[in-house]
């Protein structure tokens, strides 16, 4: 009687339990790797946590292949087969979490939204993806838009290095490993792997492109460093290791509206951009604070003042900068936080207002 109630294989388990157990594990997993396993790309343990879901995934697929083509008939393994595409699914999960963590907090969410939606898509459709995942077409792109996006942030970190020519060797990287995999597998499975070469390969190079397009286009955030704090201020004061910030007062809600700020300041006074930018241990870079008015007669964001430092990593708020802009004018306000190499880590939007009293600031410290 209690046998009928009783699962008669591991397949018909996993029939019966999937549907709970796919978004439990991936609810989980992106918990775990945002709260506690991933705050910083520099971390020993957030990258060997990613380089095991790497590891997991890599031989998850290799063994899914073996056993289709039958390389592998033993009863124990073909007792364990049907996990294995979950294994998979658990491991693309958690990689696919932790580059929406990473770059979403590097991201200036106007320009890097696309790809920030791209990854949070890849995440969400992650449960949808476990029937796919025993074709070897789908796991070989998959895993390399994973190896990418890895590289793209690890090799900087390992290299204290950061620029176009890092991504380009990021790209190589991914490159030559997704191709000693597809060497492998085509050793271990011929008939399988060979049939479906010029497919894989033809996906391998539109992600390979889109990756690239993506990135000089400003769509991808420039990881490791990623703004931690910014605004503008009516006076920025460094006291010892501390900066005093003169703020206006705001309601609790106002960082969580979706539209600029309005910066009220009297005749003759300055703003002031205060920005704290995180890089990872070891790596020094050049920042840029672009400062832009909005012509409304060209509808254009007009360059009126650039101002370069150096920043040196470490720091877990992030390293401290600010730039001053005299003789402010009514009207939108912007300024674009860059790397050296032009690539926008951050952005601070305001409205100049012209009062005729100065407004009451809170000091605030960082």
């Amino acid at each position: 009687m209690i046998r009928r109630y009783l699962p008669k294989s591991t397949e018909e388990l996993i029939h019966w339990y999937e549907r709970y157990i796919s978004p439990l594990s991936l609810i989980a997993g992106f918990f775990a790797d945002n709260l506690v396993l991933l705050r910083r790309v520099d971390l020993l343990r957030s990258n060997l946590l990613l380089i095991f879901y790497l590891v997991l995934s890599m031989t998850g697929i290799i063994l899914i292949n073996l056993i289709e083509a039958g390389k592998w008939k033993r009863r124990w393994v073909l007792a364990v087969a049907p996990f294995i595409p979950i294994v998979i699914q658990f491991a693309f999960g958690g990689l696919f979490s932790g580059f929406l963590s990473l770059y979403s907090r590097s991201a200036s969410f106007a320009l890097s939204w696309i790809f920030v939606v791209v990854l949070a898509f890849l995440l969400l459709g992650n449960e949808r993806f476990r029937k796919l995942y025993v074709r070897l077409s789908f796991q070989m792109p998959l895993y390399f838009t994973v190896l990418f996006a890895f590289f793209a942030f690890f090799l900087p970190v390992i290299f204290r290095a950061i620029g176009p020519w890092m991504f380009v060797v990021s790209g190589i990287s991914a490159l030559l490993v997704i191709t000693a995999l597809f060497f492998c597998i085509e050793y271990l499975v011929p008939e399988l792997a060979r049939p479906q070469r010029l497919r894989i390969m033809r996906a391998i190079a539109i992600i390979y492109v889109v990756f690239n397009i993506l990135y000089f286009s400003n769509a991808i955030p420039p990881l490791p460093l990623a703004l931690k704090e910014s605004g503008v201020y009516h006076k920025v004061t460094r006291i010892g290791t501390e900066y005093q910030l003169a703020a206006e007062q705001q309601a609790w809600y106002q960082p969580f509206l979706f539209r600029s700020i309005e910066f009220h300041y009297t005749k003759g006074e300055s703003a002031w951009i205060y920005s704290a930018v995180f890089a990872p241990t070891g790596l020094s870079t050049a920042l840029i604070h672009e400062w832009q008015r909005y012509d409304i007669a060209s509808k254009n964001w007009i360059t009126t003042d650039t101002l370069r430092f150096q920043i040196n990593g470490g720091r877990d708020g992030g390293y401290r900068g600010y730039s001053i802009k005299s003789g402010i004018t009514p009207g939108k306000w912007r300024v674009n936080v860059k790397t050296q190499y032009g690539q926008i880590i951050g952005r601070i939007t305001f409205v100049a207002v012209e009062v005729p009293a100065a407004e009451p600031t809170v000091t605030i410290t960082h």
